[in-house]
């Protein structure tokens, strides 16, 4: 990554000679949107010409004079969203933390980056690493998981991968932003251990990788806007961590004040001008807000525009690099590596190709083209595959039934007709996303998006399975959604279930190919599923203060004893795997665990092992065990491999609010690794430090 810290700074000395020759007028042009308010909505709503949110870069800044370019912004996460028709659609960043591959993540970083360039963007505000405090969040699926630890790896590994082809990787929404329909309103609190251990290790992870900008989030923290905040932006992020970035707002509500935005370290106002420009110029001669601030945020953002525009002179032609083959082809792997396999009884899946002549495919998904939120995370792609499409596409020989699931009897019939069911259930985009409108109907969280209201399936999809799913033992039920999906009540009406989150474009193929054996299932969990939602932290989505505790997901179930239906990092296959020989140790910097995995049975697999870490001796409240490592593994059917994982001991610090700093315990941990969260799935030792 040629970009880097390092190679970022060594602009600072220009930039700040073009500062000083600038006028306040000009440095504060930097620091805002170039596009209009009215311009951005009549886009985003218009139905002409294909005509969409971001459909092109919105601009920021740029002096002309001084060969300043402007910051020239493209949304994600899924890829990019700008054009119609022509760039890749990704799976959800759920689905890509459910493959724990950072390898792959920092590969879609780069198709990610080359797209952006195609469609003249030198921004990607696509790394999305909040951490939901209840799974209910509606735009969960743009994140990684539950766990800061992975959420910082896979988030990192993004940041390196759009980076290496010169985009400015921007890191959102900085920070405490998991509620979506309070988002505007809610001041989030909780104690400073939660803080720094829980909801901002993964953004440092993102800016010790190199991440360029920061996006801040609508919420208040204690009161005050994240936009706005002082404490966040110039003590933690700009002080303590030393970005040396741009800071910019989100969108058009995430600046309120003039002056408590400049003076809290906010760097530009977008995607419109509305409390910086004129304003933030008087707010300055009126002696608010000291000039050496605007100063501060020009260096920063021209220092880092000139870096990376100056980093390579290669031209991005779109039909070249956007949407291509080799990009579907990369989002097709993250759809095999991520969706996962929950439930597998009696073996039911893979579904025997001689034996299986006609499916039922049954629910109101399995025809639709759903690849997630409608919202600023939209993707236009030129294509989506659905289910029926795709086992129509992968079994071309089979005979498909499919019954949208609104007429039960029906539903019944095609099941007890068909050689195997599967059902295609849980949510789209009205259901889960941003909060974008709002609907008359009661119960309803919103027309498009919002958080959920209950964390399990519509009630007539669960009656559908309970009625449809006993009546053919051959029975699968593939749940789409950007997070845990509650199966307690239905789950013993089908013998298989398969979690495909939103798969992206390709999905519906990979969906078929994993139910016919083309694909074995490696997908792990990135979140616990309890068997009662009463077990994980109670939210109301309508608020305006929320406290925000230290444990959550699997952590909290293990502090509390209470066991899971499913594990964190748990996933089945059709092999099986066996460990042996754990060895635990540790040198100057790093705690060492390594073991042999095999592939014990006759298909070939891939595996996730997993390094956790235990603190029993510890003095302080802490987790059970947590996260530390992870290593994605390929075996061939018989195959065995050493795997290694290291954590630096850093990782195992401690906040102490009492002295403001991390610090390590000197004891003895215990060191686990295996392939769940699940103590049954680990083996594990102790190491002193």
């Amino acid at each position: 990554m040629k970009c880097n810290k390092e190679y970022r700074l060594s602009y600072t000395q220009r930039a700040r000679e073009i500062v000083k020759r600038l006028t306040l007028e000009e440095k504060v042009s930097l620091m805002g949107g170039n596009w209009s308010l009215e311009k951005m909505m009549s886009e985003a709503m218009s139905n002409e010409n294909n005509s969409h949110y971001n459909m092109v870069p919105y601009p920021a800044g740029g002096i002309e004079r001084e060969n300043v370019p402007p910051m020239l912004f493209a949304d994600g996460p899924r890829g990019i969203v700008c054009g119609t028709g022509e760039t890749t659609c990704f799976p959800v960043t759920m689905l890509r933390g459910a493959t724990f591959d950072t390898d792959l993540e920092e590969r879609i970083g780069q198709a990610i980056g080359e797209e952006a360039r195609a469609f003249g963007a030198n921004t990607f505000a696509g790394v999305c690493i909040n951490l939901p405090y209840n799974p209910g969040w509606g735009r969960s699926q743009e994140t990684y998981g539950e766990e800061s630890f992975h959420i910082g790896q896979m988030g990192a590994a993004l940041v390196r991968g759009v980076q290496s082809k010169n985009v400015i990787a921007c890191v959102k929404h900085y920070a405490f932003n998991s509620m979506e329909i309070s988002r505007f309103k809610v001041s989030v609190d909780c104690d400073k251990r939660t803080e720094r251990e829980v909801y901002l290790p993964h953004f440092k992870d993102c800016i010790d990788a190199g991440a360029a900008s920061i996006m801040s989030a609508y919420n208040k923290y204690k009161g005050t806007h994240c936009g706005h905040h002082d404490y966040l932006l110039n003590k933690v992020l700009k002080g303590e961590w030393d970005f040396d970035g741009f800071v910019m707002s989100d969108f058009i509500w995430g600046v309120k004040d003039t002056v408590e935005a400049a003076n809290g370290g906010q760097d530009i106002e977008m995607c419109c001008t509305q409390y910086f420009g004129e304003k933030l110029v008087k707010a300055v001669r009126d002696g608010l807000v000291p000039e050496s601030r605007i100063d501060d945020a020009a260096v920063r953002i021209i220092r880092t525009l000139l870096a990376f525009t100056e980093a390579d002179n290669d031209e991005y032609p779109k039909e070249k690099y956007a949407g291509t083959p080799e990009h579907i082809a990369l989002a097709k792997e993250a759809a095999r590596k991520g969706i996962t396999l929950l439930q597998n009884r009696n073996n039911v899946l893979p579904f025997n190709r001689n034996q299986v002549k006609t499916i039922a495919l049954i629910g109101r998904l399995g025809n639709k083209e759903n690849i997630g939120d409608w919202g600023s995370s939209r993707v236009f792609p030129s294509y989506v595959v659905t289910p029926l499409q795709g086992l129509k596409n992968i079994a071309p020989d089979k005979e498909i039934i499919y019954c949208d699931g609104s007429d039960p009897e029906e539903a019944v019939c095609a099941a007890r007709k068909a050689d195997a069911v599967v059902f295609v259930v849980g949510y789209d985009h009205d259901d889960e996303g941003e909060y974008v409108a709002t609907d008359e109907s009661s119960g309803y969280t919103g027309a498009i998006g919002g958080d959920r209201i209950n964390l399990g399936l519509h009630r007539d999809e669960i009656e559908l399975i309970k009625k449809a799913g006993p009546v053919n033992p051959n029975s699968a039920a593939v749940m789409i959604g950007g997070n845990m999906i509650m199966v307690t009540e239905w789950m013993d009406c089908v013998n298989s279930i398969l979690m495909a989150y939103y798969p992206g474009q390709e999905g519906g193929n990979v969906i078929a190919e994993i139910l016919f054996g083309d694909v074995n299932p490696s997908g792990k969990l990135p979140f616990v599923v309890p068997y009662n939602e009463n077990d994980l932290p109670q939210v109301n989505w309508d608020t305006d203060y929320q406290w925000y505790h230290y444990y959550h997901g699997y952590t909290k179930l293990e502090k509390e004893g209470i066991k899971p239906l499913f594990p964190y990092g748990f996933g089945l296959s059709y092999t099986e795997f066996s460990l042996s020989e754990a060895r635990f140790s540790s040198d100057e910097n790093n705690v060492i665990a390594s073991c042999k995995v095999k592939n014990t049975g006759n298909v070939d697999g891939e595996q996730v092992v997993q390094m956790y870490a235990g603190f029993s001796n510890s003095r302080v409240d802490r987790p059970v065990k947590i996260l530390r490592g992870f290593k994605r593994v390929a075996l061939k059917a018989g195959e065995e491999k050493e795997v290694t994982i290291s954590c630096p001991k850093e990782k195992l610090m401690w906040y102490n609010p009492e002295t403001s700093a991390w610090e390590l315990e000197h004891m003895e941990y215990e060191i686990y690794i295996g392939f769940s969260s699940d103590n049954k799935d680990l083996a594990s030792g102790k190491i002193a430090i």
